[in-house]
């Protein structure tokens, strides 16, 4: 194994500079930033009469640098106009550049994506073709689109000559996965159920039209594309075994759960089983969820799984999952005990109580005090608006979740701590995370439906030591998706994975920022698994700042 030096070249900015850090007057672990920041758009769901479902299931959000300055920028895809919705303006997306000083710019009109010619739902984020700028995947009904990066801050819809229109179907998420590790980034797209405004599905409470619940459709399967390296895409759905899969997907994260150097796909789906495809290394994926026992809840019941994450929340280096559940059904924690059935810890990791009343959507694990525990971030909000007629202990609009992790697993509250936002009410949906100022606290985007976005200000991370990681594929994808780090500090080992997708809809910082905690200061490690399954030992790491490595 060769060792290499982190590149630290400032001048080249590969450094990226610790951004100023904010401080909370009131103590809060977070401050809403939204109105400081100048972030004013709105999601349109095109609410109408007819209480089509696709109305209460949007929308997503991404942190990307699509500009290439070191600052993470912010795009919000609106949802659009139903048959019968009223047209008083236009649904449009947004894409808010970051102007460095906490304020941000909307610039989707000049860059060429305030519109798309269909329902938007989420976005997946990356370099598709390795030429060092994030491209954007959008999600939606009937079709989705792919606009490329032109690296002058204007992007070019390439959907059809790309070949990922994804035509007919209803996508939602997304993730980028190089499956067969050729170095080029291929796309998995879940997609929800069979849909058309022709056919509205007519369900009332009391005589009151309201959204039919969800098994009043037929489930799809999935969309597999694999990347040919020339801008084109070839649909290998059938090819790779997934043709069959048919059920109501949502979230989607990819990420090597049984440690062989292949990424495998956690598909979260609605009222239908789970999907754990693990990757046979010749192109094809094989359904293990039932032998994992991630697919059904205890009692043989399909869950109504929306969002799903992974990460390693007790410390024992195999990455963990949390999907997100209606209410009643909790928000399910899967331990990853390195071998098959997973073990379910809802109960005793506290998800159980916590989620019990919440219809949820984002998840992402973030370790937002850096103390080196991955910590939780839900974003919860119910889909009908008659749900208090019918219950007294279930909300209609929702609070979203910050959970501490004791380093164990197990979870408690901390919404008095947290910020008003977590003691608020919202219809929460796509939830992102990343540090937006470069000061080692990670940030958090949460949408809501048919109201403007929530900017969460991180005002305690930069409080303990951290390192801030940024890969450079060379050989494998640019983006480094599929990678598999582990940093050794202070006696402690920390794994992390870049991964592709996550939460719901939406799209994350591709940085890692590794909190170093109260560990004794000294030198550090990085190892790093590249997704080709190259093998990278770093040392000369310096805290508190992000450095690029490159493979």
């Amino acid at each position: 194994m060769m060792r290499w030096l982190v590149l630290v070249l400032g001048t080249l900015g590969l450094l990226i500079a610790v951004g100023r850090r904010q401080v909370s007057a009131t103590g809060d672990i977070f401050t809403d930033a939204t109105s400081q920041a100048g972030i004013a758009w709105r999601h349109a769901n095109g609410e109408s009469s007819e209480k089509f479902l696709i109305e209460a299931m949007g929308g997503g959000v991404a942190l990307l640098d699509f500009d290439g300055d070191g600052l993470l920028d912010l795009f919000f895809v609106t949802g659009g106009e139903t048959p019968k919705s009223p047209r008083s303006s236009s649904p449009h997306n947004a894409l808010y550049r970051n102007l460095g000083n906490g304020k941000f710019a909307d610039v989707a009109e000049k860059a060429g994506l305030v519109r798309i010619p269909f329902y938007g739902m989420g976005v997946a984020v990356a370099d598709f073709d390795n030429d060092g700028y994030p491209d954007l995947y959008i999600t939606g009904y009937p079709s989705c689109a792919l606009f490329h990066n032109n690296r002058d801050g204007t992007f070019t819809d390439i959907t059809e000559k790309a070949g990922v229109k994804n035509a007919g179907k209803w996508a939602a998420g997304a993730a980028w996965i190089d499956y067969d590790r050729d170095g080029h980034l291929d796309l998995f797209v879940s997609n929800y159920v069979k849909f058309s405004y022709n056919d509205s599905h007519n369900c009332a409470y009391k005589g009151e039209r309201t959204y039919c619940a969800q098994t009043a459709y037929e489930g799809d399967r999935p969309t597999l594309y694999h990347n040919n390296g020339n801008g084109t895409f070839t649909d290998v759905t059938e090819q790779a075994g997934l043709s069959k899969l048919v059920g109501r997907a949502l979230g989607v994260v990819s990420i090597d759960v049984n440690d062989d150097g292949w990424p495998d796909l956690f598909v979260a789906r609605d009222a239908s089983p789970n999907l754990l495809l693990i990757n046979k290394h010749n192109g094809t994926f094989e359904d293990a969820a039932l032998d994992a026992e991630v697919a059904l809840s205890a009692d043989g019941a399909a869950r109504a799984g929306m969002g799903v994450d992974a990460g390693d929340v007790n410390g024992d280096g195999r990455p963990d999952f949390v999907v997100t559940n209606f209410n009643d059904e909790h928000h399910t924690l899967f331990l990853n005990p390195g071998k098959f059935p997973f073990r379910e810890a809802t109960r005793e990791s506290g998800l159980a109580a916590l989620t019990r009343f919440y219809v949820g959507w984002g998840a992402h694990f973030i370790d937002y005090d850096n103390d080196g525990n991955l910590d939780l971030v839900l974003a919860n909000g119910h889909i009908n608006p008659v749900i208090e007629r019918t219950r007294m202990d279930v909300l209609y609009q929702e609070p979203p979740l910050l959970l501490a992790n004791d380093g164990h697993g197990v979870f408690r509250n901390v919404k008095e701590q947290a910020g008003p936002i977590f003691r608020g009410r919202y219809l929460g949906r796509g939830l992102g995370v990343g540090d937006y100022d470069n000061d080692g606290g990670v940030d958090i985007v949460l949408t809501r439906l048919n109201d403007t976005p929530v900017l969460l200000h991180n005002n305690v991370g930069h409080r303990e030591s951290w390192i801030g990681i940024a890969l450079q594929g060379t050989k494998s994808n640019r983006d480094a998706i599929g990678a598999r780090l582990t940093l050794t500090a202070g006696g402690r080992k920390l794994v992390r994975w870049i991964t592709g997708g996550a939460s719901y809809l939406s799209s994350h910082d591709r940085r890692l920022v590794f909190g170093l905690g109260d560990a004794p200061a000294g030198p550090m490690k990085l190892d790093i698994r590249w997704p080709n399954g190259n093998a990278q030992t770093v040392t000369g790491l310096k805290p508190n700042q992000y450095q690029k490595v490159l493979e």
